[in-house]
């Protein structure tokens, strides 16, 4: 049994055939699925997802990318939203540098109110970072963010920034890139970090792992991912699953 710990079944990309895409996951063994909101129409199709299959949870938050465009209605909805016995986290949040729609001061601040957000709500927190690894970790510790902890989704750094994050409370989790080649933290990070603080994600649509890279990716080819971090450790992909799993459901407590 696997969980995708972070896909994202309310993007566009499956509107004609999400279904389809939630079976072949099944089929694999992908038996939870956790399906991230980030704005307001993702969010509400995460809600519509979450009602209809019982193995979908969800992860309601606000993107930094967008952050210019987060009202304090839209938090209030969120915290709203966050009382869904089937709403397991807060997020994705974070800061992103790569991308110069919304100012840095913008993200900062909302990342803040998100991550007090989910101490509120007594919810983990997801992380977004691109290019913004310092700012990350800095606005993490000085709001507390290890009374809820987190995940730091699709984790790129380096160990010693796992290392901090994991002391801080957070599990990193790997996704696609881990499987390339040229992927030399992930793939150093998938061999040092113990298997107790790992999690395994697809980010899909995106990031598709080696050999789909560049294609659409589905939650199904997280199995990719798990062999991945089993060749890199030594050890079978059975006891990736088992424990990834079994990391997922205790952090987002489900039973």
């Amino acid at each position: 049994m696997f969980v995708d710990t972070h896909v994202h079944l309310n993007a566009d990309q499956y509107d004609n055939d999400v279904d389809e895409v939630i079976h072949r996951a099944l089929e694999v063994g992908v038996e939870r699925m956790i399906v991230v909101g980030f704005d307001r129409k993702t969010i509400t199709k995460a809600m519509e997802l979450i009602e209809k299959h019982s193995f979908i949870y969800a992860v309601v938050g606000w993107h930094p990318v967008d952050a210019i465009d987060c009202t304090e209605e839209d938090l209030v909805w969120i915290e709203s939203l966050a009382a869904h016995p089937k709403v397991v986290g807060i997020g994705e949040t974070g800061l992103d540098y790569h991308w110069d729609k919304s100012p840095k001061d913008v993200q900062q601040q909302l990342f803040r109110k998100q991550i007090r957000l989910a101490q509120k709500v007594e919810l983990p927190i997801i992380i977004h970072n691109r290019d913004a690894t310092a700012d990350v970790v800095r606005i993490l510790k000085e709001e507390e963010a290890d009374i809820t902890g987190g995940i730091m989704h699709c984790f790129g750094g380096s160990v010693e920034t796992a290392k901090e994050c994991i002391d801080m409370n957070f599990m990193i989790s790997l996704g696609g890139p881990v499987t390339f080649k040229n992927a030399k933290m992930p793939k150093e990070v998938a061999t040092e970090i113990p298997l107790q603080y790992l999690l395994i994600e697809t980010d899909a649509p995106y990031l598709a792992p080696h050999p789909y890279r560049g294609k659409r990716n589905e939650p199904a080819w997280v199995t990719f991912v798990a062999e991945e971090i089993a060749n890199l450790k030594g050890i079978s992909i059975e006891e990736v699953a088992n424990k990834t799993t079994a990391n997922a459901l205790k952090i987002f407590n489900i039973t």
